[in-house]
């Protein structure tokens, strides 16, 4: 750019003092504006390549070798290192994706298969007539923990999805999958002085994962659970939407074990929160008069239930 000028300088005043003809300066302004263009073109065609190659590129199947035959080609440092650098990222970006796949294949059937096997030991050892009463608590502390180790690894495999393929849409009744999550959470309150109740002033149905819409309601009604000693916990269903409402406690010492539990616990609502926002269901949390607490999930697209 400095030299084009340097030239367009030059024939300027040679066409002023009348050393060159005007022509003739005219000609070599024009010459070296073309030279300037041409050489300026040339360095663009390894950028402009590299943008027909990203603006084509596909996550779900990365053109790898596209990108290490054109850092062969190209002689320019700066693109070179730039092609490189992008060529790493494809790769880790392609291993992560790998890894993924793996995780979610493997995890959902290792893991599932011990809580398989210990769901079906506890029933087994529930019909046995010698077992004393301890062992009975036991038993029961050991189902419930199974029940919330099952939910906790079916939200984990959800959120480790980075698409929601492999998660069948359907229509479905809330209520209906509603009053599942509401049996499977009073297990875990039973001796507990604990009341789980299901008020159903409205009926929808929502076209979309009935797993997913029962993993996200059984967190919250789990967290309820551990934020409450003592009372009723109301799971009511609106009209396109649906709360939990847990009465209202003292506020727990700090150091004290139900300080501890309600720390511990207060991942539920965490994963309740990634998949309210995965799944743009907005999920709102606010306090009552009295200090209940409500945690409330908003469906967009509710559809009626037709007779």
């Amino acid at each position: 750019m400095t030299l084009q000028t340097l030239v367009v300088v030059i024939a300027s005043i040679m066409a002023v003092n009348n050393v060159a003809p005007i022509g003739a300066a005219v000609a070599i302004m024009l010459c070296s504006g073309g030279l300037a263009w041409l050489a300026v073109s040339r360095e663009w065609l390894p950028v402009a390549a590299l943008a027909r190659l990203l603006e084509a590129w596909d996550p779900e199947s990365p053109d790898m070798d596209g990108l290490r035959s054109g850092d062969e080609r190209r002689s320019d440092n700066d693109v070179a290192s730039l092609v490189k650098g992008l060529h790493g990222l494809a790769s880790r970006i392609e291993g992560y994706g790998e890894r993924e796949r793996n995780f979610t294949r493997d995890a959902s059937h290792e893991l599932r298969s011990p809580l398989t096997v210990i769901k079906m030991s506890s029933d087994m050892l529930a019909e046995e007539t010698s077992l004393s009463e301890f062992g009975h608590r036991s038993l029961e502390r050991i189902r419930r923990s199974t029940r919330e180790l099952e939910s906790l690894v079916e939200a984990f495999l959800i959120l480790s999805r980075e698409s929601d393929q492999g998660l069948a849409e359907e229509d479905f009744v809330v209520n209906k999958v509603l009053r599942q999550e509401v049996d499977y959470a009073r297990e875990l309150i039973a001796g507990r002085p604990v009341e789980l109740i299901l008020d159903e002033p409205a009926s929808f149905a929502l076209h979309a994962s009935p797993r997913v819409f029962a993993v996200l309601c059984g967190q919250l009604i789990r967290h309820a659970l551990q934020q409450t000693d003592q009372g009723t916990i109301v799971v009511t269903v609106m009209p396109g939407s649906v709360s939990v409402i847990n009465p209202a406690v003292d506020a727990p010492e700090p150091g004290s074990r139900r300080h501890a539990s309600v720390d511990r616990h207060g991942f539920d609502l965490a994963i309740a929160r990634r998949l309210s926002d995965r799944f743009q269901w907005p999920l709102e949390l606010r306090s009552l008069p009295g200090a209940s607490r409500v945690a409330s999930i908003r469906f967009p697209n509710p559809h009626p239930i037709e007779a």
